[in-house]
C-alpha cells in the first residue's frame, strides 16, 4: 500500500492519544481500546461542535483500516450524533470521511468527522475556523453530559 503522509510526517491523532500533547485544547469526549471522539477545534461557524472519531490505532485511510474496525468506529459516530442532537438540539448530523490527495484527506490517520447540522445551515458554503478554547471546552462538556450510556 502507498503512504501518502509525508516523510517525517507526526500523526497528530496519535501524538494526541498518546501524549495528550496537541497545539490546540484536547478535549476527548469518549474512549475505549479500539477509538477515541475528540471535539474537533476546527468548525464552521454554523456548526459549532463537530466531532472526530478516531481508531485508537494509526491506519492512514479506509484502504488501510481493518474491516474489524468498522463495528467500534460505527458505534461511536452513532453515539456522537446521538449527544449532538440531545445537546445542541440540531436537526440533523452528516458524517464525513476522506480518503487520499484527491478525496480530500489532509490528515494522514483514518477519522470520521460528526458534523452537526440545522436547516439552512449552508454548511458548504463556509469555511472551518479555529473555535475559542472556552467554547470548545463547553461543548465537549456538553457532548460528555449527553454521552449515551452503553455505547
Amino acid at each position: 500500500m502507498i503512504s501518502h503522509a509525508p516523510v517525517g510526517y507526526l500523526c497528530p491523532f496519535c501524538r494526541n492519544i498518546r501524549t495528550g500533547a496537541g497545539e490546540h485544547p484536547l478535549e476527548i469526549i469518549y474512549r475505549d481500546a479500539d477509538v477515541f471522539v475528540k471535539l474537533n477545534p476546527k468548525w464552521r461557524p454554523s456548526n459549532p461542535g463537530s466531532v472526530l472519531v478516531v481508531p485508537v490505532r494509526h491506519y492512514e485511510n479506509i484502504f488501510d483500516l481493518p474491516v474489524e474496525l468498522g463495528v467500534p468506529i460505527q458505534r461511536a459516530a452513532r453515539a456522537a450524533a446521538l449527544a449532538m442532537k440531545s445537546a445542541f438540539g440540531c436537526q440533523g448530523v452528516s458524517t464525513r470521511q476522506h480518503n487520499e490527495p484527491a478525496g480530500n484527506q489532509d490528515v494522514w490517520h483514518y477519522h470520521v468527522h460528526g458534523i452537526p447540522r440545522w436547516h439552512g445551515d449552508d454548511y458548504y458554503r463556509q469555511s472551518g475556523t479555529m473555535a475559542p478554547t472556552e467554547d470548545v471546552r463547553r461543548r465537549a462538556d456538553q457532548l460528555r453530559e449527553a454521552w449515551p450510556l452503553g455505547s
